[in-house]
């Protein structure tokens, strides 16, 4: 697996490029430093299909499901989704700004966007993440440090305590490889 020079991962297997319209550039082109690992599943609980996708698109089909008039007017995205099955789906460049920290901090450095890059498993707080999944976020974290200075791997839930829990309790820590604390 390969990061090119323009923040994209090289296609070849199990890899999808799904563009997101949500993002935007980095303030003075700053180099990301830190990984931050969320989770989504939608709706909740559910792995099949292709909303997430589509909600990173701005094409979520609101009348699908019930639950997805919480999220009807948000404009979000991450720069990388890992499927149940290990795909990898890229909706950003990790050169630009995704959308997807909301209001975070970090070593009191408000706005973690900023220098940050987001990796969505697609799961919950509470089921355990697949051995595919594991392997892939470790590949693809490998990737981007080849690329970019990262010094930290962070949860959505450490920069943004109290308002975000993910990846949460079922995630294992213990499993990334690199040692990033």
């Amino acid at each position: 697996m390969h990061l090119g020079p323009d923040g994209w991962l090289d296609d070849g297997p199990g890899i999808l490029r799904r563009p997101s319209p949500n993002h935007d550039t980095r303030p003075d082109a700053e180099a990301p430093s830190l990984l931050v690992i969320h989770n989504i599943s939608l709706p909740p609980g559910v792995f099949q299909g292709d909303a997430i996708i589509d909600f990173f698109q701005n094409r979520l089909d609101i009348a699908a499901d019930p639950w997805f008039e919480n999220i009807r007017d948000l404009k979000v995205s991450a720069h990388f989704l890992i499927r149940r099955d290990g795909t990898i789906v890229q909706f950003v460049p990790t050169t630009l700004r995704a959308w997807h920290a909301g209001v975070s901090s970090f070593q009191g450095r408000e706005r973690c966007n900023d220098f940050s890059i987001g990796i969505e498993l697609e799961g919950t707080d509470t089921t355990p993440y697949t051995d595919a999944q594991y392997a892939r976020l470790n590949a693809l974290a490998a990737a981007i440090r080849a690329r970019h200075p990262i010094r930290w791997v962070r949860g959505h839930e450490h920069i943004a305590p109290g308002r975000k829990t993910d990846p949460g309790k079922s995630f294992e820590w213990g499993r990334l490889d690199g040692g990033l604390a």
